[in-house]
């Protein structure tokens, strides 16, 4: 079971979540990045990313704002959130992923630290010629600083946590907007003019847009920054949503303004070219790089408070294999609940990256990371606004095709950045995901949310149906069959001939009757019998819907039954029944029935088992008689929707046709050959046998003679025979198999 993290009360308003995002969108990628993509890419082409970006921000923001007012917010940020409102199993996914995403743009806040210390270093050196050589040589050295830079950093978070980082952000925030405002005023750089501006051209040679795209995301991701704060503040459902929207908003105008001050400031190749080609243009130049350093600390900063909290809040919930390991990165300082030891591992990995020192191949990986994560959650999103969910009340709503058009164009653009990059990054999260289920005790599963998705999209239909004339004659007849038994486990033909019927063309509905009066007793074994069929490989594998039934009589099960409603929306209109040779009294339990069925307007089907089918099934003998004209249609239909079934696969289905008389064969056979090709039935002339009745054969005799090897007989019989023979309008074909007996209420069309 999950552990609620259990911390003083946060002490931090919006503002806070305000500044953490802030800092991290106009970050590093604006100012160290941005004019190469312009360059590369063009002004509108800079516009497409920022739109192509904030297409899937904006969604991953309202649907994250959202998630937060559901419930009480904690430490852990986005995980918390999503873990809470959604499961352990589908939180912990994601934010496993969301883990490796902050932790990465930790080392990409610091690679980015050192490109703006370099030209200082440079400064520096001239200035003071007579520094040491050695120092002058790690100064100069950017994996060398940035290993200092991430152990400063490191010890920064290990004796100061969160605390240093919220005070560091004003004025962070601060030298941003001064940074920003010098680079507006500023002027275009030397010797070149209005005239030479271009708003629709890009530099020759250019990379590709997509791998731009993938190198500026991450500026972009800064809309999530405050999340992890959310353990620290006095309000966390209304400081995330406003502190996150006003965030991104004043984002997306700062990005849109800076590409266009670029493009009137400086040739394309210079934007493309030069790193730090803001300072050339702003009205004082080292600023840019101070604005670079300050903003690349602050993410840092905001990163490396965001992604232990994230890890801690996993161990606290006992997702790694380990005990003892999820005990330890759970673990937080006594007096506050600092991630200490989360922090140390953070710190490690990012790291590692650090020494990598490709700022493109890390901003590449954090980009896909991120796009997997907002994926994920916008889809979730989307589908617990259609899941009926009633514990989901959040009090700020966005609206679900907004949530889906964030999850579209995130698994797009994924595979626009990276295909290899990213089917194997969603084979990653299938692992994690079945990892987690396997161990979690957390029955909230993704396939949970999909049912409760699917129950309400069938309920719309069916009450949609019904509204429409869901019950209204159609010209093309289908079976929507109902069957009862209460000998569900010791035989299975009921159910196999529902399955049958129901594989393709029709639907199916199975009920299991239980003998009795419905008491705590009765009601408590039918759920269990429910299980049990449940779990049957048949049923399972079957499209049959499958319930129980409770009643003091089989007439009175039966006259609930043909009551219920079938599942796909519109009434029952066939009734299966069953019995063996040898049962005389249940037969004449559906005899005495048959009056109680037609009254209620549905077809009979009732089959009769005697011998083991085989494991193969060859043939389906079909027989027609002059008096069977309503019966037949309807019978070859049955023969033909039971082919369909893979149990029959390659079957024959056999018609047999009575004629009275030779002087009637010629127009018997015409009818039929013309009735086969009509009505397009797989049904080969060879296989339309003519069989005359004389005065010496009964029409049993004929039967039994001809399909004593058949491995599904199906005969018509009339209500009127029924109330006049009883159970020997049934008896007389001993010789046969397994029979299906049909009565058609009226005459289907086979068109």
């Amino acid at each position: 079971m999950p552990i609620e993290i259990n911390k003083p009360k946060g002490k931090f308003g919006t503002t806070p979540v305000f500044m953490a995002s802030i800092s991290t969108i106009l970050g590093a990628i604006l100012f160290l990045r941005f004019g190469y993509a312009v360059g590369n890419v063009g002004f509108m082409g800079a516009l497409g990313i920022i739109l192509l970006g904030h297409l899937v921000t904006v969604p991953t923001a309202l649907a994250i704002a959202e998630i937060a007012t559901n419930r009480k917010v904690e430490g852990g940020g986005a995980y918390y959130i999503i873990s809470r409102s959604f499961g352990l199993n589908i939180g912990a996914t994601i934010g496993i992923a969301l883990y490796l995403s902050q932790a990465i743009s930790v080392s990409f806040y610091v690679i980015a630290f050192v490109e703006s210390f370099y030209p200082f270093a440079l400064f520096l050196i001239d200035i003071y010629p007579t520094v040491p050589q050695f120092i002058a040589d790690i100064m100069l050295n950017k994996k060398m600083i940035g290993i200092i830079s991430m152990g400063i950093l490191t010890l920064l978070m290990l004796t100061k946590g969160a605390n240093i980082g919220i005070k560091a952000l004003y004025g962070i925030v601060a030298v941003l907007f001064v940074s920003l405002l010098f680079f507006f005023i500023g002027s275009p750089v030397d010797g070149y003019r209005f005239a030479d501006v271009s708003f629709v051209e890009s530099i020759r040679n250019s990379d590709d847009f997509f791998y731009v795209f993938a190198i500026i995301f991450p500026a972009f991701t800064g809309m999530a920054a405050g999340l992890g704060l959310s353990g620290d503040l006095k309000n966390p459902k209304s400081s995330i949503p406003r502190g996150t929207i006003w965030a991104t908003v004043i984002g997306i105008a700062v990005y849109v303004l800076v590409a266009f001050k670029l493009v009137l400031s400086a040739p394309l190749q210079s934007l493309g070219a030069d790193q730090l080609i803001m300072s050339k243009i702003a009205i004082w130049g080292p600023i840019i790089p101070i604005g670079l350093a300050c903003a690349s600390i602050s993410s840092a900063l905001g990163s490396i408070m965001v992604a232990p909290r994230t890890l801690q809040a996993l161990g606290f919930d006992n997702i790694f294999p380990l005990r003892k390991l999820n005990n330890w990165m759970a673990k937080g300082r006594e007096k506050d609940n600092e991630p200490i030891n989360s922090s140390v591992i953070t710190c490690i990995l990012a790291l590692v990256f650090v020494v990598v020192g490709d700022i493109n191949m890390v901003a590449q990986l954090i980009a896909m990371f991120f796009m997997i994560t907002y994926g994920a959650i916008c889809a979730i999103s989307f589908l617990e606004h259609f899941s009926g969910d009633p514990s989901y009340r959040p009090t700020f709503k966005s609206r679900w095709y907004i949530s889906l058009i964030g999850a579209v164009l995130s698994v797009w653009l994924m595979f626009k950045m990276d295909t290899l990059f990213a089917i194997l990054s969603i084979i990653l999260m299938i692992i994690f995901y079945i990892y987690i289920s396997r161990n979690s005790t957390d029955k909230r599963e993704i396939v949970s949310l999909f049912r409760d998705v699917l129950v309400q999209f069938a309920r719309q239909i069916q009450i949609f149906i019904q509204k429409k004339g869901g019950d209204d004659e159609s010209p093309h007849w289908r079976p929507f069959v109902i069957s009862i038994n209460e000998e569900s486990f010791e035989r299975k033909d009921a159910f196999d001939m529902c399955r049958w019927i129901s594989f393709k063309y029709g639907f199916g509905t199975y009920i299991h009757y239980i003998n009795g009066y419905l008491s705590k007793d009765t009601f408590k074994q039918s759920k269990e019998v429910l299980k049990q069929l449940l779990k049957d490989e048949k049923v399972s594998k079957s499209n049959v819907y499958v319930d129980t039934i409770i009643s003091p009589s089989y007439t009175s099960a039966l006259a609930q039954v043909i009551q219920l409603s079938s599942i796909s929306g519109k009434g029952n209109n066939l009734i299966l029944l069953t019995y063996k040779e040898n049962e005389k009294e249940r037969f004449a339990d559906i005899i005495s029935n048959f009056k109680l069925l037609q009254s209620t307007g549905f077809d009979v089907a009732i089959y009769k088992t005697d011998k083991v089918r085989k494991s193969k099934m060859e043939e389906i003998h079909v027989w027609i008689s002059s008096r069977d004209y309503e019966n037949s249609n309807m019978m070859i239909l049955l023969g033909y929707i039971i082919s369909s079934h893979p149990d029959w696969k390659n079957a024959k289905i056999k018609v047999f046709s009575i004629y009275p008389n030779q002087d009637e064969f010629e127009n018997y056979k015409k009818r039929m050959f013309s009735f086969i090709e009509s009505g397009r039935l797989p049904i080969s002339p060879l296989n339309l046998k003519m069989i005359p009745q004389n005065e010496h054969s009964g029409i049993k005799s004929i039967i039994n003679k001809h399909s004593e090897k058949a491995d599904l007989t199906i005969v018509g019989f009339r209500s009127e025979v029924v109330k006049k023979q009883k159970l020997a309008a049934f008896e007389g074909y001993e010789k046969l198999g397994n029979i299906l007996f049909v009565n058609s209420l009226k005459g289907k069309e086979i068109e």
